[in-house]
């Protein structure tokens, strides 16, 4: 018996230094889950996000981290957090890891749990708004960076963190003033790392490029009329003619998508996100009169691959008409038509084949490279001449941006440190040969 347990405590013995040396030690800690946790349930949606809580929060973790940070604000009540890791050789362009603190509203009736709560259930899934857009990633750079700092792992490259308000309603006060600034070009910033997507499968899905918004508004006037009179051209029926032309349009993208031909970022998506007619009471509309005016509102969003011209074109003679009495206004008209807005994907960008590599080496696969279905800050990085990739480190995980119940799963969550861990320490480590042939051996 004595032997016998003398065997099964050797066993115990090797087990656990085993785990010690190949198993992650981020995968068994507690704290990890419960910073990401903290930054989740600070409220940060719109209209009203507490901006100037999640600063503290984020300028608590860089000082425990002993990383410089400082406070921008382009805009006041907006406060952009940056901060720095500072690298063996400034002199070589920056690495700059981008994420946004705010998050979109969230119809709390209709969660399972509290969107700000940040409750984990039994099968270890993180509900909370902001859990994959795009906390989760802010949190992860910090985790990654904890991680390396604690092997003893020092960075040539200097590498930058930026905890940017308002991409949620178009960057606008954020990220665009931010890459404008005279700051950001202080930074010598080489290579920019933002948002990506979660993917349902094993492969990790990552963004050299992304659809710009077009926010449009049609319009259409007619005399107002009887409810029960019937007459042509009124605004109702001229609207609705204009939605029908939209809806076959969105029709014949989306059958690409379907059929397999093309993919979701590279098709024109149109969605119709409000309908707005009628004369209100107080308690509900005059149902005997016809409107005089009648309004819809369309998020199309328009990949760099599309033609802007045949496309507005298409608006002003099929959807929104003179001869109908139509008038269309954009709320917003982005425009990524030109080569710096794509990053490219081959041996011409040596970032994009240093990230592949480093989550390889993490135990990951990627996917094939993407356009972005929606848009992101990196629009703004890109605007600057900069290669900027869009990526999320979270596989086997639905896409739940924006939707009820958002949800990360923890262990995910874990890997995707892990992952982070392996991409800064490539890119950080990175030196360009130059004429002299200097390399990594050299600092």
């Amino acid at each position: 018996m004595e032997d016998a347990l003398k065997i099964r405590l050797f066993l115990h013995s090797i087990i656990t230094i085993y785990f010690c040396l190949y198993i992650s030690p981020v995968e068994s800690s507690p704290e990890i889950i419960s910073r990401f946790q903290q930054y989740l349930q600070i409220n940060t949606a719109h209209p009203n996000p507490k901006y100037y809580e999640s600063a503290e929060f984020l300028i608590s973790q860089a000082e425990s981290l002993n990383l410089e940070h400082e406070t921008l604000e382009f805009v006041k009540g907006k406060p952009l957090v940056l901060l720095k890791w500072t690298g063996k050789n400034p002199n070589l362009p920056a690495i700059l890891l981008n994420s946004h603190t705010d998050v979109v509203p969230a119809e709390h009736h209709k969660w399972n749990h509290s969107p700000f709560d940040a409750n984990v259930d039994e099968a270890g899934d993180i509900y909370a708004r902001g859990s994959q857009d795009m906390k989760c990633v802010g949190l992860q750079y910090l985790e990654a960076i904890r991680r390396l700092k604690g092997s003893g792992f020092q960075p040539i490259r200097t590498v930058y963190l930026s905890f940017v308000p308002d991409e949620e309603i178009g960057g606008h006060d954020g990220a665009e003033k931010f890459a404008e600034s005279e700051r950001f070009k202080k930074m010598n910033v080489g290579i920019v790392l933002d948002e990506g997507l979660p993917s349902p499968d094993e492969n990790y899905r990552i963004f050299y490029a992304e659809k710009c918004a077009w926010w449009l508004t049609i319009k259409a006037t007619g005399l107002p009329g009887h409810g029960a009179k019937l007459y042509d051209n009124s605004a109702m029926e001229n609207l609705l003619k204009s939605i029908e032309s939209a809806r076959r349009f969105r029709a014949s993208q989306f059958g690409l998508v379907k059929a397999g031909l093309m993919a979701e970022g590279e098709v024109v998506s149109v969605n119709m996100v409000f309908l707005k007619a009628g004369t209100p009471t107080p308690t509900g509309f005059v149902m005997n009169l016809q409107p005089s005016e009648a309004e819809a509102g369309f998020d199309v969003r328009v990949p760099p691959t599309a033609d802007p011209i045949s496309l507005e074109k298409r608006i002003s003679e099929e959807w929104a008409p003179s001869s109908r009495n139509m008038t269309f206004e954009f709320k917003q008209q982005g425009y990524n038509f030109e080569k710096k807005f794509v990053t490219a994907t081959d041996n011409s960008n040596p970032w994009w084949k240093l990230l592949e590599g480093a989550v390889e080496k993490a135990n990951g696969k990627i996917g094939k490279p993407e356009i972005f279905p929606a848009s992101t800050d990196a629009r703004y990085f890109r605007k600057q001449g900069l290669p900027a990739i869009g990526f999320s480190p979270m596989i086997n995980t639905p896409v739940l941006l924006h939707d009820h119940n958002e949800f990360l799963n923890q262990d995910e969550y874990l890997k995707g440190i892990a992952v982070y861990e392996s991409i800064i320490k490539e890119y950080t480590s990175y030196i360009e040969l130059t004429d002299n042939e200097a390399s990594r051996d050299e600092l």
